[in-house]
C-alpha cells in the first residue's frame, strides 16, 4: 500500500511564496515520476509539474518561471517551491506518484492554496 501526504498549503497574499511537500511511504519500487496537480472549483484537474525518475521536469505554461518541481529520491519527496502567485493559482493541490511497476496512480488527500488579491 502507497500512501502520499502532502503539506505546505495554506493562505498567502497576491506575489508571495509557498513551498508544497509530498512524502510518500509504503511499498514504492521503480518509480516513473511524481508531479502536481491541482483543481480549483468548477473547473477540471490540471497537472501543474511534473518530474521524472531522472530528473527532468515538465510545466503547464501558466507557472512557467514562477514554480519550481524538485524530488529527493532517498526521501521519496517531492517538492513544488511556489513563487509569485497569484489568485488564480488559488486551487486544491494534489501530489501524484506513477511507478513503472503497476498502472495505478497514487494520489495524496489534497492540500489548499488560496492567494488574495
Amino acid at each position: 500500500q502507497v500512501q502520499l501526504v502532502e503539506s505546505g498549503g495554506g493562505l498567502v497574499q497576491a506575489g508571495g511564496s509557498l513551498r508544497l511537500s509530498c512524502k510518500a511511504s509504503g511499498i514504492i519500487f521503480g518509480v516513473k515520476g511524481m508531479g502536481w496537480y491541482r483543481q480549483a472549483p468548477g473547473k477540471q484537474r490540471e497537472l501543474v509539474a511534473s518530474i521524472t525518475s531522472g530528473g527532468s521536469t515538465n510545466y503547464v505554461d501558466s507557472v512557467k518561471g514562477r514554480f519550481t518541481i524538485s524530488r529527493d529520491n532517498a526521501k521519496n519527496t517531492v517538492y513544488l517551491q511556489m513563487n509569485s502567485l497569484k489568485p488564480e493559482d488559488t486551487a486544491v493541490y494534489y501530489c501524484n506518484l506513477q511507478m513503472w511497476t503497476t498502472s495505478i496512480d497514487y494520489w495524496g488527500q489534497g492540500t489548499q492554496v488560496t492567494v488574495s488579491s
